[in-house]
């Protein structure tokens, strides 16, 4: 051992004062790469597969990371939709409004009657808004109905499309006077005994009369959809879809009008004049 140390000794010396070992050392250089190289793989290949699998995950969270916030991005988007749809609706109430010239006041729906037999819809304003029962309430296309009953912070209406509710109306075109009764179903009316020979058709407009003194006159309520003459009956069969979006409007306009003051409590039964016995 200690001549081999010696030896080693000897050489570094001569390396170091003389070039004698640099082609030596060269060529065990060239012999020995081959053997490093070798004896490296195995370290190499480890740190490229930890090199790659942290790049997978970190691949992996990004992916996860971007879905997120593609996620996140569609809620809003989806919400800034829904906002927008909400902002249209209360323009055109609002400009609905500006078009009355009775006193209105806004109000929204809160809650909507589950039974498939009474159609009625609850509203966010009551008697400390001076909300009256009888009182018309609109959308921004037409009629929906009336107050039938008053709380302190809510009120109750009923939809001109409910059985026990009825208008008197007019065709727009021809003036001829009717009755507009609810069926039960969102979506349809029915004119009462209208005479065989009346002069209706599928397509005018019908409009509150204001007769009774319950709605005031010239506010849209339907349109005719359909007219049956039966020979040998004395009525025809005329139904019509309403004007307001009944299932659909979130926002209503409480009408005041001259003839039906904040102080106005009666509320009277049946009849034609668009009450409601319920």
């Amino acid at each position: 051992m200690a001549g081999f140390a010696a030896l080693s000794v000897l050489l570094m010396f001569v390396d170091h004062v003389t070039d004698w070992l640099d082609k030596s050392r060269a060529a065990m250089t060239v012999a020995v790469t081959p053997v490093v190289v070798i004896a490296d793989l195995p370290n190499r290949s480890a740190r490229g597969l930890t090199e790659m699998l942290s790049s997978r995950d970190d691949l992996r969270r990004r992916i996860t990371e971007l879905e997120s916030e593609l996620t996140l991005f569609k809620v809003k988007t989806e919400k800034m939709a829904a906002l927008a749809a909400e902002n249209n609706r209360l323009r055109d109430l609002l400009g609905s409004a500006a078009k009355l010239q009775d006193n209105v006041l806004v109000a929204e729906l809160i809650g909507v009657n589950p039974d498939p037999e009474e159609q009625e819809v609850v509203i966010d304003k009551g008697l400390v808004d001076d909300v009256f029962v009888g009182q018309p309430v609109l959308d921004s296309r037409g009629l929906m109905g009336q107050v039938v009953e008053v709380s302190r912070y809510t009120s109750r209406v009923l939809l001109i499309s409910d059985q026990e509710h009825s208008v008197p109306v007019q065709v727009l075109r021809s003036n001829l006077r009717l009755i507009a009764q609810g069926t039960g179903i969102d979506q349809k009316l029915e004119l009462q005994h209208v005479n065989s020979t009346a002069d209706i058709r599928v397509g005018d407009q019908i409009l509150s009369s204001g007769l009774g003194n319950r709605f005031p006159v010239g506010y849209p309520v339907g349109v005719v959809d359909q007219v049956v003459f039966e020979p040998g009956k004395p009525f025809a069969e005329v139904a019509a879809s309403p004007t307001a979006q009944l299932d659909r409007s979130r926002h209503v306009l409480l009408v005041f009008t001259e003839s039906r003051t904040p102080e106005a409590t009666a509320f009277n039964s049946g009849g034609s004049d668009g009450n409601s016995g319920r």
